[in-house]
């Protein structure tokens, strides 16, 4: 389950971008009640992009943002409460994190579903169904 962490350099302190990741991955995971679950938790993957302040924007103008993008099978994310839940403490993670500096309305939340049986892991196209039974055995 990707999860796409963008910056602006400097909105949050060097070297804690690694620990931003982390939180809401775990955050992910807890929201879902998979924490330590054995299949979700290695695919939980991801990269974070650090960009410099003139390629960020917000209303067609140069400014300091975050943006927290997963993409994930259609169950996920799927229930009000768990969407509620992750976006209000994925904001506050970021925001947290950035010292109270970068506002809350700089800082977004997406989640992208990816087609049923478009998921693949080790090769393997997989269905909601499959990811399902799989995470059941975790």
């Amino acid at each position: 389950m990707p999860l796409t962490l963008t910056l602006t350099e400097g909105v949050l302190p060097k070297g804690s971008e690694k620990n931003a990741f982390a939180q809401l991955s775990d955050a992910m995971l807890k929201w879902h009640g998979l924490t330590g679950n054995k299949v979700m938790t290695p695919n939980v993957v991801g990269s974070i992009n650090v960009l410099t302040a003139e390629n960020t924007f917000s209303g067609s103008a140069e400014a300091p943002v975050a943006f927290i993008e997963w993409k994930v099978p259609a169950f996920a994310f799927a229930n009000r409460d768990i969407q509620v839940g992750y976006i209000e403490e994925a904001t506050n993670i970021i925001h947290e994190l950035s010292g109270g500096q970068l506002p809350k309305e700089s800082i977004w939340v997406n989640i992208v579903h990816a087609v049923d049986g478009a998921w693949g892991i080790a090769g393997q196209a997989m269905t909601n169904e499959q990811l399902g039974e799989a995470l059941a055995k975790g």
